[in-house]
């Protein structure tokens, strides 16, 4: 458009009753359009994906389901036809980068084997979108400040999908713990075990993340962690072991227990195992006990203390549902993630020093 017609538009809008006063420049801006729900691809459409968070961004109110990414092209089509998704928006391993030049998706979640995290974070962040990872966020301390890097360089953000950071019993607890209403904290103990039935799964694979210490030795971890309101100064002793040796090869665990210390001599017992069924977590303070059981499985908590009952029933899908609806509020608010990149360090940072301590035999700092 001219001068000329720039002016006779600006005249016309000032004509009549009353002066309306726009500047030319605000007259002729693109308008800015901000997103009230962010576009979500899924990268790897394993059980996690398929059984849980398909169906959760079924239910998330800032949050959908965009996209795809599989290596598996029944898959694709079979995801397709069920949740309606464009065929420009169904990505494979070898043309994932051209992800950049979509619109439509947002955030991209990495839900990949955990020796496959760094690579796509990575790419992810470099592609220009936000990142979701699952947990175990990698293999090693190391890769998880590759992939803090990434994002940061990338000005993206990054979260780990630590569901029950959201969950509201775990929050419950985790109040009465920070304003020390049962006193300080003494001891923690937390198991997080399941019977593991398949026996060619990546978590039988050390190469691919395998061993129960990164899968639901996590849980433990953020038990004692979250639990002591602190974080660990040592891994006093530690101890892997399998009962089959056939699946769980080369040292792989298969059950970990491990003692932690934290500041002023407060100890937490963890024990982790994926031969054995049991799920809890118990806090000792000054003033008496929180006990939470089960305490990481996807719904059903329950708790107790002194101080009454902790108990916010709920149905599957919820926990992973609030999980991404408070992340993708946090980026389109541009707040900070309630679970960062940093998070996920400091439980590998653990892992690797568990690891060391039973292979050693000796008390590991941290």
């Amino acid at each position: 458009m001219n001068t000329i017609s720039r002016r006779r538009v600006i005249k016309t809008i000032a004509t009549g009753s009353g002066l309306l006063l726009l500047s030319p420049k605000s007259i002729f801006a693109s308008p800015t359009r901000f997103k009230d729900k962010l576009g979500v691809a899924l990268v790897g459409l394993g059980y996690y994906s398929t059984d849980l968070l398909a169906p959760a961004l079924q239910q998330t109110k800032h949050c959908y389901l965009a996209g795809i990414v599989t290596g598996t092209p029944a898959k694709a089509e079979a995801w397709k036809q069920k949740y309606n998704i464009p065929d420009k928006n169904i990505y494979n391993y070898q043309n994932f980068d051209s992800i950049a030049n979509n619109p439509d998706i947002d955030v991209i979640y990495v839900v990949l084997p955990p020796s496959m995290h760094k690579e796509y974070v990575v790419r992810a962040a470099n592609a220009g979108k936000e990142v979701w990872c699952e947990k175990p966020m990698a293999l090693n301390e190391a890769e998880c400040k590759a992939m803090i890097e990434a994002c940061r360089s990338n000005k993206k953000s990054l979260a780990i999908g630590y569901r029950l950071h959201h969950e509201p019993n775990t929050q419950e607890w985790r109040g009465i713990v920070k304003d020390k209403k049962l006193g300080r904290v003494t001891k923690v103990n937390c198991g997080a075990a399941y019977r593991e039935n398949r026996t060619d799964h990546w978590k039988q694979k050390k190469e691919m993340g395998g061993g129960v210490l990164y899968d639901m030795g996590v849980y433990a971890i953020q038990g004692a962690r979250l639990g002591t309101n602190m974080e660990p100064v040592a891994i006093v002793s530690a101890q892997t072991s399998t009962t089959r040796p056939e699946i769980y090869k080369n040292g792989l665990d298969e059950t970990t227990i491990a003692t932690l210390e934290f500041p002023g001599g407060v100890t937490a017992d963890i024990k982790t195992s994926f031969g054995e069924n049991f799920n809890f977590l118990n806090i000792t303070c000054e003033k008496g006990e929180i006990q939470i059981k089960p305490y990481s499985e996807y719904n059903g908590q329950n708790g107790t203390s002194p101080l009454g009952t902790i108990n916010h029933p709920y149905n599957i899908p919820y926990q992973q549902a609030k999980q991404m609806d408070d992340d993708a509020l946090s980026i389109i608010n541009k707040k900070p993630m309630l679970v960062p990149g940093e998070e996920g360090l400091r439980d590998i940072r653990v892992v690797e020093a568990i690891y060391k301590s039973a292979a050693t035999k000796q008390r590991v700092s941290l």
